[in-house]
């Protein structure tokens, strides 16, 4: 049986998550109302990651992809997130962009600190996420502005790049 998760963050990117769980398939593009998209979760590698945040603010979306996949795989991705030390599950409804309400779990962060900053290669899976996904421009456009910064660990970024290269 298959269960859905609502990706909003690097996993935006099927590179990025495929890399991960890769029987995972995309489902649908998504809205989560009356929370905003943050990148003040407190990453182990000194980075800010995206987090969702509740507001209340009927104005105030997060875009993100349905991917499906089993529950063997829902616990895989677990560790990949830090499920219980750096974000917890949650599961919540989400909107389809055709208009059907969908169960899904997701993640929130556990850990905030808003002085974080996501690093560059992390900005560009969350921004190859929602140009691969058709998101809105005005959503695009609030990625793009996101500051980011380089990364001390040149292998780090060069690994998490590469999963962009093509094929010779």
């Amino acid at each position: 049986m298959k269960i859905n998760y609502f990706a909003f963050g690097s996993n935006l990117s099927s590179a990025r998550l495929l890399e991960r769980i890769p029987e995972a398939s995309k489902h649908c593009v998504a809205v989560l109302a009356q929370h905003r998209l943050c990148w003040h979760k407190k990453g182990q590698d000194l980075s800010g990651k995206c987090d969702i945040v509740f507001t209340g603010n009927p104005e105030d979306t997060v875009y993100g992809v349905v991917y499906m996949m089993t529950h063997a795989e829902k616990l895989e991705l677990d560790v990949y997130e830090g499920a219980g030390i750096g974000y917890e599950r949650r599961e919540i409804q989400v909107t389809a962009l055709h208009g059907d309400v969908i169960e899904v779990f997701t993640y929130y962060a556990l850990e905030i600190d808003q002085r974080r900053q996501p690093y560059h290669w992390y900005k560009e899976h969350v921004m190859r996420g929602a140009l691969e996904h058709g998101l809105p421009p005005h959503y695009v456009e609030h990625i793009r502005v996101t500051p980011s910064i380089d990364d001390h660990d040149a292998e780090r970024h060069h690994r998490e790049i590469s999963i962009y290269r093509e094929s010779p």
